[in-house]
């Protein structure tokens, strides 16, 4: 199955006339975050393909009507637009969420490390009670499926692997643990901007391939 995978930055190459020629062959969108709902409303209209997505520590506006236990855009008024409504997206808000799509399990982390007490923005902590929540459900996955995530989706990339050394761009170091524990096929993750193809998007970290999806990236999963 081919997945392609986008994060961060609006990509010519996806956002274009072409993308059915370019794509026609993805079967699934990821998205790591920090891109605007019209770019995923473009995607899943001309490659007619399920999205699946996690909020970065940017392009937050419509974060508050994804009401909790909700995957869904859900109908409702942002803080400020009394009168205005918006419809469903379609895309899948997978933060915290576990799911079983197109014979891929996938599993969803947003947010960033905590810099500056915004939005979105977590410590260690808080993300090691986030993915503790999916263990129940990721036990089950290896019960029914005999493996427990084959795509964990993320934000910001583990510690020490393709993160920055300031307190923004820092990993989260539970996702060393989870994927030593869980081992996950992909952990593809957003947050780290790529300005030079010289600088490499993929990493092995024991049974896991870390991939940056900066721009965009194409995965090909057996299934």
């Amino acid at each position: 199955m081919k997945i392609l995978c986008v994060a961060d930055h609006i990509d010519p190459l996806v956002y274009s006339p072409g993308i059915k020629k370019r794509f026609g062959e993805v079967e699934l969108v990821l998205s790591a975050g920090d891109l605007p709902h019209s770019y995923y409303d473009f995607i899943m209209s001309t490659l007619n393909k399920p999205l699946l997505f996690v909020f970065g520590n940017h392009n937050l506006r419509f974060m508050p009507l994804y009401r909790r236990g909700t995957d869904y855009f859900g109908r409702g008024e942002l803080p400020g637009q009394t009168g205005s409504s918006y419809l469903p997206s379609g895309a899948v808000h997978m933060d915290g969420r576990v799911r079983k799509v197109k014979s891929v399990l996938v599993a969803g982390l947003g947010g960033s490390r905590w810099y500056n007490g915004g939005e979105n923005q977590f410590t260690d902590f808080r993300i090691a009670l986030k993915l503790g929540r999916m263990i129940p459900r990721l036990l089950f996955n290896r019960l029914r499926y005999g493996r427990c995530l084959d795509i964990l989706l993320t934000h910001a990339p583990p510690f020490g692997i393709h993160d920055g050394p300031d307190r923004c761009h820092l990993g989260f170091k539970p996702l060393l643990w989870f994927m030593r524990a869980f081992r996950p096929r992909y952990l593809i993750h957003g947050h780290i901007h790529l300005y030079s193809s010289a600088t490499g998007r993929s990493s092995r970290y024991h049974e896991t391939s870390v991939i940056n999806a900066y721009d965009h990236v194409l995965i090909d999963l057996e299934v």
